[in-house]
């Protein structure tokens, strides 16, 4: 429902001259705002029916003019907001108008986001934005309190050559644009920029994305790495490759998903998990190799609300910030530890990546259903896959999963 905006004379309040004020009166969705035009009258002089000036006013022509005119600006921005489907309220609107709102630059924005990010433990969306941000700074030399409206065609395109002649890739390109127009398009929805200047429409940021380079290794390989005798390695070692392979065995569980994981979060042989890059409510059935590296690193004095690996500590790693910098760390040495180990068996960059890549490789060549697996895992359209999972009913799942072994 769109508002309405109308003129009226506020009889109950009387002026030291004994006049009445006339106040702007917006309403939307049963909520008024009042907003004083500067401007007073005797009563005399004002037709309460119709809510305007009489013939016989003195100044009748000065106030038409007044009142016309801020009519016109509210129903213009009214128009405005219902043909970009701006859902507002009548302060908002107020705000919109009467250019209330303090401009922010893009510096302010980026740094209000992040807080805010933070402020909702999301860590690594934060540190995307951070980095994004020192980027910027860097481009304009630290110069970077701008308007959105500094921020056109040109400037983008300016932005791009720098980048490019930083030798940047293609998808970080990508996800620096994609940062930048976010920030530009919450600027458009808190009524800091104009969406008639938006420079998005034509510089078109899917141009950067490159497609990632599958990884997943043969089925063969991994069985290989499975079954290695490591017994007379270091502990991160074998705890790397006992990542690696529960995270294929776990339907592809990421590494940061398997460091968050409580012995709360296993029921009857089943884990049950919230993925946090999604929201997204994930659960498998555990098969004895899994439950044999559970077992291999759990405390005999372990609490429900113990984490299963030995990555996260829970008096020591209490804020988002220190377990998002614990995860980094940890999965930088058993990254590093793959990687020797995959040598070993001829194999390029093996990551804890790889281990999720597989998991849907090696079930998509035997045979499974793809909307059961869906090569998505871990790549664009994470989303699609998640909502496919929760389609299927666990015994589906658990069938499919025999064949990983």
């Amino acid at each position: 429902m769109n508002a309405t905006v109308e003129v009226i004379c506020y009889k109950s309040k009387v002026l030291n001259n004994g006049n009445h004020p006339l106040m702007l009166r917006v309403t939307k969705d049963r909520k008024t705002k009042y907003i004083s035009l500067g401007i007073s009258i005797p009563s005399k002089e004002w037709d309460f029916t119709k809510n305007q000036p009489k013939p016989n006013c003195s100044n009748k022509e000065h106030i038409e003019k007044i009142i016309l005119t801020k009519k016109t600006q509210y129903n213009s921005k009214i128009i405005e907001f219902t043909a970009n489907k701006k859902e507002y309220t009548p302060q908002i609107l107020v705000d919109a108008v009467e250019n209330t709102l303090a401009p922010k630059t893009i510096e302010e924005l980026y740094c209000s986001h992040i807080k805010t990010l933070i402020k909702t433990q999301k860590i690594g969306n934060s540190q995307v934005y951070s980095y994004s941000l020192r980027s910027l700074r860097k481009f304009t030399a630290g110069k970077l309190n701008i308007p959105c409206s500094a921020i056109t065609l040109d400037w983008l395109k300016s932005y791009e050559k720098w980048l490019q002649e930083k030798s940047c890739q293609g998808n970080t390109i990508s996800q620096l644009f994609r940062t930048l127009r976010r920030i530009y398009n919450l600027a458009i929805e808190q009524g800091y920029a104009s969406k008639e200047a938006y420079p998005f429409d034509k510089f078109k940021v899917s141009k950067f994305n490159t497609p990632t380079a599958k990884r997943a290794i043969e089925k063969e390989e991994m069985l290989k790495i499975m079954v290695a005798d490591l017994s007379d390695r270091d502990f991160y070692t074998r705890f790397s490759r006992d990542i690696f392979v529960f995270s294929y065995l776990g339907a592809g569980i990421n590494f940061t998903d398997i460091a968050l994981l409580k012995h709360s979060d296993i029921k009857k042989e089943r884990i049950y998990y919230t993925r946090k890059k999604t929201g997204k409510i994930i659960n498998f059935k555990l098969s004895e190799l899994a439950l044999e590296i559970i077992r291999r690193y759990a405390s005999p004095f372990y609490g429900d609300d113990d984490y299963i690996f030995p990555i996260l500590n829970k008096t020591e790693h209490t804020t988002p910030l220190q377990i998002d910098n614990r995860i980094h760390k940890v999965i930088g040495h058993v990254n590093s530890k793959l990687k020797k180990l995959g040598k070993e068996f001829g194999i390029d960059n093996l990551t804890t990546y790889v281990a999720r890549h597989t998991y849907a490789t090696v079930l998509k060549r035997s045979g499974v259903n793809i909307a059961i697996i869906s090569e998505s895992l871990g790549h664009s359209a994470l989303s699609t896959t998640q909502i496919y999972l929760d389609s299927f009913e666990n015994d589906q799942i658990d069938e499919a999963m025999q064949n990983l072994l």
